[in-house]
């Protein structure tokens, strides 16, 4: 793994089909156990992976003290200036944990990117169904796959069932996983094997692109 002076860091080969930028959720950094786990579970399946921080990450990290996630704005931004950095192109996927990924998916068009890969997508605030976070979805043209655990609190399998995805979506359901994609104890499954389910069902979306 190396770090750039431009703070993103890569893992996988440099001559990968696939460079998958990814961003983290609210509430941790781009190096948490389960960004490193994702980085590097995908760079050993073949893909360039990078990841950087939003504004306000950057802040806590230099800082110490918690702030808040920036502004919708500045996360598209955040967005937009990462792939102009990496050159963009067909071979660039976005994407990201929870809100890294759902602001991905607001700019996937808007940015040409080749593919679009959410883990845990916040369909909704957890007990709000009612009020989906999808009305951009409907008629996203990006290729994308959304990873989700069947009892994610911002997004069940039942509640997902009942929304207008475009026909470019497609979701890999993880049986039991909640949003960390982690299933119930006494389940008879681990959320690493979620992990690895997930992993191999990105690998194989990019790989069946590419062909």
């Amino acid at each position: 793994m190396t770090t750039t002076a431009a703070e993103l860091l890569f893992d996988g080969p440099d001559e990968a089909e696939w460079t998958l930028v990814l961003a983290h959720g609210a509430g941790a950094p781009m190096d948490s156990a389960y960004m490193d786990a994702w980085a590097k579970g995908l760079a050993e399946r073949g893909l360039r992976v990078a990841r950087f921080e939003f504004p306000y990450m950057r802040a806590r990290r230099e800082t110490g003290g918690k702030r808040p996630p920036d502004r919708e704005a500045v996360l598209l931004r955040a967005w937009r200036d990462v792939v102009a950095q990496l050159g963009g192109g067909p071979h660039l996927a976005i994407g990201g944990k929870s809100m890294g990924g759902r602001m991905a998916s607001m700019v996937a068009d808007e940015l040409g990117a080749g593919a679009l890969v959410c883990l845990g997508y916040p369909f909704h605030a957890p007990g709000r169904p009612e009020k989906p976070r999808t009305a951009h979805l409907t008629d996203l043209r990006t290729p994308a796959l959304i990873v989700q655990g069947t009892r994610d609190p911002f997004g069940t399998a039942a509640d997902v069932a009942g929304y207008q995805l475009s026909p470019a979506i497609a979701v890999h359901w993880l049986e039991g996983g909640d949003h960390d994609f982690k299933p119930p104890a006494g389940s008879g499954r681990t959320q690493r094997q979620n992990w690895d389910e997930g992993m191999d069902a990105v690998a194989a979306f990019l790989r069946g692109l590419a062909r």
